[in-house]
């Protein structure tokens, strides 16, 4: 990874242990209740790459999760499904270690909760929202959706930067992020809303592909050239990070470079393992997208969702 002026900075043990309790790793289901699988993260240690000072950080943002496998009896014996949505916000000290939320959700599976449908996801919210908050130590905005009729988009009149006119032409070369592939537009233009359904990083532990979208708004008196953005975003193909640390990274190289009156960053990740991540990041919190940081409302999917 090529960072321009910085000094690349090893991880502990101990973070990388955390990271990779589970990732990568052959493991058993729980078959019972487990909240103690759940794997808190810092988010720190990776923000010292990018010069990002936890207690000074050049953004507001959320995380949002989508899971999509969670499921447990009512107290008659009857299964319940729904997709869980959580928020949580960025300035948290921890994220959650992915494969451990998934191994907790599951531990609910064969648990009893409530006499009917609607009781039982009222007790398993509250279960799962007090644990999370535990683990993470930051308020959790929880949600259990039975019924999937998304109408809600956040990203309406964005120019998707692979369909412009002749960017079958230009030239992809760099594969590892690269921000010196981001030049100033020549134009006057003073506001971007650009994105990409080519995003691919990989995971930090397994190297496993992450396939996602990232949408891009810029507000400023410097904008980046829309080719030579598309070029960048190409070269974290072969970046290993999670999905807020990539979003996280994004932002901090359009910050530095063209110190912008408002900017937004979101990266919308398809689902791995019956979960994605959705990270926000802005420089305003009106910017955030609403619809995916509500947690009483699901979006529209994109195109690999």
């Amino acid at each position: 990874m090529k960072i321009s002026g910085q000094k690349l900075l090893k991880p502990s043990n101990i973070f990388l242990m955390n990271e990779s309790k589970y990732l990568g790793k052959v493991t058993a289901y729980p078959k019972k209740y487990a909240p103690d699988v759940l794997v808190p993260v810092p988010r720190q240690i990776n923000r010292s790459i990018y010069g990002l000072a936890e207690k000074n950080l050049p953004f507001t943002g959320v995380d949002t999760w989508h899971a999509y496998e969670l499921s447990f009896l009512t107290k008659r014996g009857m299964p319940v499904t729904g997709v869980l949505k959580l928020i949580y916000s960025a300035s948290s000290q921890f994220l959650i270690e992915s494969k451990s939320l998934k191994l907790y959700l599951n531990s609910f599976n064969m648990e009893h909760f409530g006499k009917t449908p609607d009781e039982g996801i009222k007790d398993a919210l509250n279960i799962i929202t007090r644990d999370i908050e535990a683990v993470l130590h930051t308020p959790v905005k929880a949600n259990i959706f039975r019924s999937r009729s998304e109408k809600n988009f956040d990203f309406d009149n964005y120019e998707i930067l692979e369909d412009l006119p002749g960017r079958h032409y230009t030239e992809f070369t760099e594969f590892r992020e690269n921000p010196d592939i981001l030049k100033p537009d020549t134009s006057r233009a003073t506001e971007l809303k650009a994105a990409t359904h080519l995003l691919r990083s990989n995971c930090k532990v397994t190297f496993q592909p992450d396939w996602g979208s990232a949408f891009i708004y810029l507000k400023g008196d410097t904008l980046p050239d829309k080719n030579e953005l598309l070029k960048y975003l190409v070269s974290i193909r072969n970046e290993n990070h999670f999905h807020e640390e990539i979003c996280e990274m994004i932002y901090k190289r359009l910050w530095d470079i063209f110190s912008p009156e408002k900017l937004m960053v979101a990266c919308i990740y398809t689902r791995r393992g019956g979960i994605d991540i959705c990270p926000a990041r802005a420089s305003h919190e009106g910017l955030l997208p609403k619809n995916l940081i509500s947690p009483n409302k699901l979006t529209d999917k994109l195109l690999r969702q």
